[in-house]
């Protein structure tokens, strides 16, 4: 399993924002929820690039990302993002919902 290094950053700004609350402070809760075999996928140039290709059909860069990294990667995306299915270019990676 694995996680883009964006869903770290976006899990701060929604506890930044109050829209989630941790049971541990946010590194710690980061480290400890990445124990074991998550590998986190840090975003390089092949992932940037793929994600300013992507159309946007909702306004978050994050979420363009992470499906930038999905593909780069070549692995399943599991999202209940209702937006994600719009995006074509994930054919059968997406697992939602």
């Amino acid at each position: 399993m694995a996680i883009s290094a964006i869903s770290c950053w976006e899990l701060g700004q929604l506890v930044k924002r109050q829209r989630v609350e941790l049971s541990l402070p946010l590194h710690e809760w980061v480290c400890t929820a990445l124990e074991g075999d998550i590998q986190v996928f840090p975003i390089d140039r092949a992932i940037a690039l793929k994600a300013s290709q992507l159309p946007e059909h909702h306004r978050d860069p994050a979420d363009r990302i992470i499906i930038a990294t999905a593909l780069v990667h070549d692995t399943q995306l599991m999202s209940f993002d209702s937006a994600f299915p719009s995006y074509t270019e994930l054919g059968d990676r997406l697992l939602s919902s």
